[in-house]
């Protein structure tokens, strides 16, 4: 179990006042320390699941305060270690009770809505860095398309610098974010037109065998494409949501986007305009698929905002989203059948 250190800012005067919340919530693991200009600091160990009811009780009683910050920082290890106890419960070893069982059960094993907002900001970045990538992914996913080399496409796949924005759209949709969402989609829509372009450069460039092994894998789409996108967007949701990002890797190979949209670009630019509009159909299938597996998954697991009138707008966003997505499935699912 991943467990976080949670520092708390609090006026001294509601030092008392701290401590008992921390006991009301079954919290036995924390001390406290003075600190300048009239603060002090609770240091909180809990597991990650237990973070978010934690933190919304005293955020909901101490965000009046204009000094008041909480800072989560992730814990390799602490000892004494967890222990079974008789009967289910569990200590750390000195007969103390962790948290409330409820609090990671309302959080259905999931990191504070907080990390994953802050991880989220960072995958969709429109950074540099993040262009850079896109460029050395689209090169190496044309090198081993080319080549019909499959593990220098998997080098790609592992790369994968589309799938953040795309996970970072879908958790945008759950909290109802607009700003997140712009974000997430100015640098998905910069990230694909960059590989897009680079690709037909490739294809104007060099010469392309639809016939490969390889390419000619990804000009077509099939139902079990779906299924293999939907249950790999789940997974990397889930994997997102347990503050993981390594499992994320087995995610990034399963549901490519980057080579699809390389096929689709390279096919254009060499003249094999038919096997480019499957390529593309390709890409969108993924594209759809991960979104509406990450929204679904996201809200499954409970994330939504803290406040109730944010809440009811999350929810609304949610379900606009859910039945964007679908619409565009059953828009892709028809032409499926109709290519059929």
């Amino acid at each position: 179990m991943a467990l976080r250190l949670i520092r708390i800012v609090i006026p001294e005067q509601e030092e008392q006042a701290a401590k008992n919340l921390l006991e009301d919530q079954g919290v036995k693991r924390f001390w406290l320390e003075n600190a300048p200009d009239g603060l002090f600091v609770a240091n909180v160990l809990v597991s990650s699941e237990s973070t978010e009811s934690l933190l919304d009780v005293m955020e909901k009683r101490f965000a009046s305060y204009t000094r008041f910050q909480m800072v989560i920082l992730p814990v390799e290890a602490a000892f004494p270690r967890e222990i079974k106890k008789p009967g289910g419960a569990t200590g750390n070893g000195n007969g103390e009770e962790d948290g409330k069982a409820t609090a990671a059960k309302k959080n259905r094993g999931r990191v504070h809505r907080q990390e994953l907002y802050t991880d989220a900001r960072d995958v969709s970045s429109l950074t540099w860095n993040y262009l850079i990538m896109v460029l050395l992914s689209s090169f190496v996913a044309a090198i081993g398309l080319l080549r019909d080399n499959v593990a220098v496409v998997i080098g790609a796949m592992v790369i994968a610098p589309l799938l953040g924005p795309n996970v970072s759209l879908a958790l945008a949709a759950t909290l109802g974010d607009p700003d997140l969402a712009k974000r997430a989609i100015k640098t998905l829509m910069a990230g694909v037109a960059l590989a897009f372009v680079l690709s037909i450069g490739l294809g104007l460039s060099l010469h392309v065998d639809a016939a490969g092994r390889e390419i000619a894998s990804r000009t077509t789409v099939d139902f079990i494409d779906l299924v293999l996108a939907l249950a790999a967007g789940v997974a990397g949701a889930l994997s997102f949501n347990q503050g993981t990002s390594s499992a994320l890797i087995g995610v990034m190979v399963a549901v490519a986007l980057l080579p699809p949209l390389a096929v689709c670009g390279m096919l254009l630019g060499s003249g094999h305009t038919p096997q480019a509009v499957g390529a593309f159909l390709l890409f969108g299938a993924n594209t759809i698929c991960v979104n509406l597996a990450g929204v679904i998954t996201f809200a499954a697991q409970g994330v939504r905002p803290n406040t109730f009138w944010e809440a009811d707008l999350a929810k609304k966003y949610s379900r606009y989203a859910v039945e964007f997505w679908i619409l565009l499935l059953c828009v892709l699912a028809f032409f499926l059948v109709q290519s059929r």
